[in-house]
């Protein structure tokens, strides 16, 4: 399968909203990437129209028409009878004439076609004695049932789509021609692809508007009142059977749009609940009209039905109906190639994403999943990741930031700015004696701590960073910070218990006291001693002076 689907890689957010959407679970997410999964895509389009920052991307072949137009053979543009919805009040001749401004050799309606279909379903219905009847006109139901369902390959009814019915038959009557089908389908762009020779190349409405805008073509109303158009409802839900002759060989007549609804008939059509039906089948909700090229810009489908019913006739188009065996188309089973993990790998699985007992499986679906075991299987098959579990992840990093929180030394406490009590850590009560959080949770802060601090903050918009505060209470001195989270609306308080380091410093500085004491008092005494021995020094060496000046006086006189 082409990549039709594509991704833009800058634009993918990680918001899981394509895998919730996607039916059968076709995106594979890695490195926080959506990836879209061709062997297991339906081409439905819903990750495309869902998708929040168009990241989906629907392959283009703009080109590839404008080559063909240029090669000179007859283009002939197989109109899809939805454009009656998609462009409002313009008509068949109106279309005509601005695709022909574009190149085309003619334009003409696919609804032909679907009058050719839906006169073999009728043939069926008569001659081949089936007992449940799908119709084929859907491609993205075609490949449901081809991947997902292939018991029922036999009930599918072996038919060309009303695209290749038309394109067919335009190639009988214009020779040479090449067929461009445009319409507000993705899948048709890979059932072009498939059954080569038939469609050469498929548009979408908004490749067309696009190439239209480009070129200045103004879409001009023309009137067109063709009785003979009632396969135009093919688009809506029930379209097919509104065209078809009621009550063929006892046959019960359904109309299922949307892939879940058809899933689930078809569910029923495995465990052999239906019989002798025939099931118009369409994977878009409302049909073509609610198509992805449609629904992603006016999603109306009220409007868009009464657009395509005041547009169709009461009477079939007058066609040739081609031979049976020109109309017969084959479908087989397309291999998925995805094993299903085994028990023992789920469970591996399930316990590393917090999934043990019953109660943790809470199937929230917010990883776009419907229940955890999905989930599972899909990371097993390499299609998920475990941080896509949002309970997961909330309650892993709230593990975390309990972890930080309960094990700092220093106290914390969390107040809302009613000043009440609404996170305490086991520091914070070890510092204020509290035995448990559950005795002061939602309580008012007052009850165990002065608030003037908090209401300080809250008041002035100021922080209070590693303030020494003496809690008279507690007989503790902590550094206090204090910061208001406006965002959370939260006072957060943080205490460091300095109790120990105040003592020792108040014990230092009271030695440092009594050394000084002790110095002066040493200094002051010795300074008396000093002053003692200087005066008594003082007397020996007058005394001194006194005998020697005799001695010399005695001695001169002899």
């Amino acid at each position: 399968m082409s990549d039709w689907l594509t991704l833009k890689k800058s634009n993918c957010k990680n918001c899981y909203k394509c895998i919730r959407h996607c039916p059968v679970k076709a995106i594979r997410f890695s490195g926080n990437q959506a990836h879209i999964i061709g062997n297991e895509c339906i081409l439905c389009g819903q990750c495309f129209v869902v998708c929040p920052q168009g990241a989906k991307e629907i392959t283009s072949e703009l080109e590839k028409v404008k080559v063909l137009i240029q090669s000179g053979d007859p283009v002939v543009v197989s109109l899809a009878p939805s454009f009656a919805a998609n462009y409002e009040g313009i008509g068949i001749k109106g279309m005509k004439e601005a695709l022909q401004k574009l190149g085309f050799y003619d334009v003409e309606e696919t609804a032909i076609g679907a009058t050719i279909v839906k006169t073999e379903y009728e043939r069926i219905l008569r001659e081949d004695g089936r007992d449940v009847v799908i119709s084929s006109c859907c491609h993205t139901v075609n490949l449901l049932i081809q991947k997902y369902f292939p018991s029922e390959l036999s009930c599918l009814a072996d038919v060309l789509s009303p695209m290749q019915a038309h394109c067919m038959d335009i190639k009988k009557r214009i020779p040479k021609a090449k067929t461009v089908f445009i319409g507000p389908c993705v899948a048709k762009k890979d059932e072009a692809e498939y059954y080569k020779d038939i469609a050469d190349a498929v548009l979408t409405f908004e490749e067309l508007t696009q190439w239209l805008n480009e070129q200045n073509i103004e879409l001009i109303p023309e009137p067109d009142s063709n009785p003979n158009s009632r396969a135009r409802f093919f688009p809506t839900t029930s379209g097919i059977l509104k065209t078809m002759e009621p009550d063929i060989g006892g046959y019960v007549y359904m109309a299922i749009d949307g892939v879940e609804n058809c899933m689930a008939a078809l569910k029923d059509i495995e465990t052999g609940k239906i019989h002798k039906c025939f099931i118009e089948m369409s994977a878009c909700v409302g049909s073509c009209i609610g198509g992805p090229v449609m629904e992603k810009y006016h999603r109306s489908p009220v409007k868009d039905y009464v657009s395509i019913a005041s547009y169709a006739g009461n009477k079939d188009f007058d066609v040739v109906q081609p031979d049976v065996d020109e109309l017969h188309k084959s479908f087989t089973y397309i291999e998925r190639r995805l094993l299903p993990p085994s028990e023992l790998e789920i469970s591996s699985v399930l316990r590393k994403m917090g999934k043990v007992k019953d109660s943790d499986m809470l199937n929230c679906g917010s990883c776009g999943y419907n229940t955890c075991r999905e989930k599972a299987i899909a990371i097993c098959q390499g299609k998920a990741e475990y941080s896509m579990c949002l309970p997961f992840l909330k309650e892993k990093a709230e593990s975390f930031s309990d972890t930080i929180v309960q094990h700092t030394p220093n106290g914390l406490i969390v107040l809302n700015e009613d000043l009440e009590v609404q996170q305490i850590n086991e520091a914070a009560r070890a510092i204020m004696n509290i035995r448990n959080a559950s005795d002061i949770l939602g309580d008012q802060v007052i009850r165990i701590l002065d608030p003037i601090s908090f209401i300080k903050v809250l008041k002035n918009g100021e922080e209070i960073r590693n303030e020494l505060t003496y809690l008279v209470e507690y007989n503790r001195f902590v550094e206090q910070t204090i910061v208001h989270d406006k965002e959370s609306h939260l006072l957060i308080g943080i205490m460091r218990d300095v109790t120990e380091e105040q003592k020792s410093k108040d014990k230092k500085e009271r030695i440092s006291r009594q050394t000084v004491e002790v110095a002066d008092k040493v200094v002051e005494k010795q300074m008396r001693i000093v002053q003692e021995i200087a005066s008594l020094l003082g007397e020996t060496a007058a005394e001194t002076k006194i005998a020697l000046s005799k001695l010399k006086e005695s001695i001169s006189d002899e």
